[in-house]
């Protein structure tokens, strides 16, 4: 849900910087606690809530309660715009602008919030809901260096509860408004809600075209969804109030700081970056040698086939990436930086672990992209792929910030790198990638996973219709079965499911009443008990 105002830049408490000499702290000043630290990021100033935000929020939770009830899709933007609306309200009464990083940031979240209104696949779904509600997070409260950006994803969470106390002090005591009109037009409803139900009934019972007209008219609802719906209600409520409160008046998380490590002596500090880096270097040399033609000297000696070499060091490369990430994090924090030469030293070297680890990635990627052409692609394949991209693209930020002079872009950079990463991945449509690579792969050789693509929702049906039988009515087996338990809402309907059922009534599945002759008859035994 994309949040519309931006907080003032509040610049932290001057502190030496990161590479000038001198403690953090004079000699004997005690070390903050974590308490203090916190109530340095109280706001100001706090905009007082008033009805308007109340009922918008109270809006909010009928729209939940009665839109999300069947499942998701365009419904989230719908909740997410009245969200927005309440949130405006406040940030306005607050005198506060919009600024450049929060319309990035609000329109990187409704991008998000489109993923489950264009695809059924549930994972990018759930990715895409909580990168959005981060991102709005952090366009109501700002933030440039690393904690204020870094803690403002997951505030909102925390502003839950303290948003019922703020309505209910801003309201206390507080008349409402508008009463002469709002209590008649209750009444008005009030009796034409009798009046049209005892019509209605004598009319339904005269004429059966009535009734049935009626009859459509009338929303259906089952006791035993009043639980879920209460809680869908009281979620939607709170997260709009909550946003609310944010909106209103955000904590300042860029005042929050960390005392630097304390400065290791040259030596201790560089002799392991130097020896990482050799290590790092001699892989580099040897994926050259195998990228050069030496590959079946390499898979002799270590008597694996191809694909086995592939598969077996992509995970072990993955790790090696992240964990120098994690290096590279606690050697910036302890790395001496009281002399020029001391700051040029670890930026050489960090940079230098930066680069070699580049080569990392890309040997990662060529390994992964070499199992899926022997193997053929899934949802796990292709997520670490998206995954081990971004990685690299984290260390080239990195390395540009090692060039530059200043790296206060950098924590917004990466956030933002990795939140467009999550929109393309989810927008892209996983599901169908998936089943598009696998189908052309069958295409090409006459070989695909059936159990592996069997798993994919409807994104899938488009590419997967491709097949022959009887594969394909393997194929579609399962999807067909989930469609026809599908909900009908159109709320909660992506276009991905309203195409699959186009797709399916107009060439449907051979055998579609039995569970497995259609896979018995490709190869593969179903256990008619699942």
């Amino acid at each position: 849900m994309p949040a519309p105002t931006d907080p003032q830049p509040v610049d932290p408490p001057s502190r030496p910087a990161y590479g000038s000499s001198g403690p953090h702290r004079s000699v004997g000043t005690p070390v903050p606690s974590l308490g203090d630290r916190l109530r340095r990021t109280d706001p100001e100033y706090r905009a007082a809530a008033t009805p308007r935000v109340l009922l918008l929020a109270l809006l909010t939770g009928l729209l939940t309660a009665w839109l999300l009830y069947d499942g998701v899709g365009a419904n989230l933007l719908i909740c997410g715009a009245t969200t927005t609306a309440g949130a405006g309200l406040v940030a306005r009464a607050a005198g506060r602008r919009v600024r450049p990083w929060t319309a990035v940031w609000s329109l990187l979240a409704l991008a998000l919030l489109a993923v489950p209104a264009l695809w059924d696949a549930g994972w990018p779904t759930v990715l895409s809901v909580g990168g959005a509600l981060g991102l709005a997070s952090l366009a109501l409260h700002g933030g440039r260096r690393w904690p204020g950006v870094l803690l403002a994803l997951p505030a909102a969470v925390w502003q839950l509860v303290p948003s019922v106390g703020w309505v209910w002090d801003g309201l206390e005591g507080r008349p409402l408004p508008g009463r002469g009109r709002i209590v008649p037009v209750l009444k008005a409803l009030a009796v034409a809600a009798v009046l049209l139900t005892v019509f209605g009934l004598l009319f339904a019972s005269a004429d059966a075209a009535m009734a049935d007209l009626l009859s459509g008219l009338n929303p259906s609802f089952d006791l035993h969804q009043l639980p879920l719906r209460a809680m869908l209600f009281v979620l939607g409520t709170l997260t709009a109030l909550g946003f609310a409160y944010i909106a209103a008046g955000p904590r300042r998380w860029d005042r929050m700081t960390a005392r630097p490590g304390r400065e290791r002596r040259r030596l201790e500090w560089a002799l392991p970056l130097v020896a990482l880096n050799l290590m790092f270097g001699a892989f580099a040399v040897i994926q050259a040698v195998v990228v050069l033609g030496g590959a079946d000297a390499v898979l002799s000696n270590t008597g694996m086939s191809r694909s086995e070499y592939a598969r077996q060091g992509f995970w072990q490369l993955s790790a090696i990436t992240v964990l120098t990430l994690v290096v590279v994090a606690i050697a910036k924090r302890w790395a001496p930086r009281t002399t020029p030469a001391d700051r040029r030293v670890a930026r050489i070297l960090l940079g230098l672990l930066c680069l070699l680890a580049l080569a990392v990635v890309t040997s990662a990627l060529g390994r992964m992209w070499f199992y899926v052409d022997a193997s053929g692609l899934t949802r796990l394949r292709l997520w670490v792929l998206v995954v081990e991209i971004w990685l690299g693209v984290v260390f080239l930020l990195l390395i540009t910030a090692g060039l530059t002079r200043s790296a206060g872009w950098l924590p917004r950079a990466v956030v933002l790198s990795g939140m467009l990463t999550v929109a393309v991945y989810g927008l892209a449509g996983p599901d169908a990638i998936v089943a598009e690579q696998n189908v052309a792969r069958f295409e090409h050789s006459r070989q695909i996973d059936l159990r592996n693509v069997r798993e994919l929702s409807a994104d899938a049906v488009p590419a997967l219709d491709r097949l022959p039988e009887p594969q394909r009515s393997c194929a579609l087996q399962l999807i067909d079965t989930d469609l026809a338990h599908h909900t009908t809402a159109w709320s909660a309907t992506s276009r991905s499911v309203d195409r699959a059922r186009g797709i399916l009534a107009v060439r449907p599945l051979v055998d579609g009443g039995r569970k497995s002759s259609a896979c018995e008859r490709a190869g593969l035994r179903i256990d008619p008990y699942f």
